[in-house]
């Protein structure tokens, strides 16, 4: 599409000596965009503002008319602790290496339901915000964004009780506590490249939303909560690590057991898959974004 400037009033382009030659018409090309589109972070921070309120509408949301409020970040893993140590503790004896299976379970399933939740609300996060995203330019990014950053406050509460579930059991903090950063980071990292691609094919196809309570339970059993990773076979081991949760849960579990196996394979194997499942997300996101308005 082809622009031109509009020439300026005779009285307008007169000087104080007598009239200015007339310019010349300015012509600008205006294309659209074609191909991938950058991601663009710089106009992400011009508007971590608005992320701040995002999240805490998230969280307003969240507690708001709740009799528990913030208890319900430790009762759904408490209660799936004790269902887990009863059926696979007791009952099918699975391997703990060494540990409490009831502590054995909860370091993993403080990590695995913040994943789990964080990756729900993503996925839905475009559509629930329909009005919002139909309504006023932003970056779209920000609305899943927010979705997998009102959870940390749910993840803080759930390990703080962790670690004094530890103490209980006698297991002492130590400075393997160092690396739970980096692990919340790539737990993070692994919802939101997940929750991104899904919320963008949830804009499209809504049925997405079925599909991904369905694809939540198959991959808790296909990640290390209810068992130990050891029981997988070496040869398989770098394949099963491809799952960003495999290198969480067992670095969590490292940090705060005595007997845990090394995470590290693990854990450099699953922050490669996670790193570029985010980058497919937010490449895919950017991508689609522009109708998000004319779809939802």
């Amino acid at each position: 599409m082809k622009t031109q400037g509009l020439p300026l009033p005779n009285d307008e382009r007169a000087g104080p000596g007598g009239p200015e030659p007339e310019q010349e018409l300015v012509e600008t090309v205006i294309e659209p965009r074609r191909g991938w589109a950058p991601l663009n972070l710089r106009e992400l921070r011009g508007h971590r503002d608005l992320l701040y309120f995002l999240v805490l509408r998230n969280l307003k949301v969240r507690y708001k008319q709740t009799v528990l409020g913030a208890g319900w970040a430790v009762i759904q893993p408490v209660m799936i602790m004790v269902v887990f140590t009863l059926v696979f503790g007791r009952l099918a004896r699975l391997s703990s290496d060494g540990s409490p299976y009831a502590l054995f379970s909860f370091a993993a399933l403080v990590p695995w339901v913040y994943f789990s939740n964080a990756l729900t609300q993503a996925s839905n996060s475009i559509v629930q915000n329909e009005r919002l995203v139909t309504k006023v330019y932003f970056p779209r990014i920000l609305v899943p964004l927010a979705a997998v950053v009102a959870g940390l406050v749910d993840l803080a509460i759930a390990f703080v009780v962790l670690l004094g579930l530890t103490v209980a059991f006698g297991v002492l903090p130590r400075l393997d506590l160092l690396i739970v950063p980096p692990l919340v980071l790539l737990v993070v990292v692994s919802a939101l490249g997940a929750g991104t691609c899904l919320a963008a094919l949830n804009v499209y196809h809504r049925d997405v939303r079925y599909a991904v309570a369905f694809l939540i339970q198959f991959w808790l059993f296909i990640s290390p909560v209810a068992y130990s990773s050891s029981i997988v076979p070496d040869a398989w081991r770098p394949l099963y690590a491809l799952n960003p949760m495999v290198g969480v849960i067992d670095g969590f579990r490292w940090a705060l057991l005595d007997d845990a196996p090394s995470p590290f394979l693990n854990l450099a194997i699953s922050a490669a898959s996670a790193t570029t499942v985010l980058l497919i997300g937010l490449y895919y996101f950017r991508r689609v974004e522009d109708a998000f308005a004319d779809v939802v």
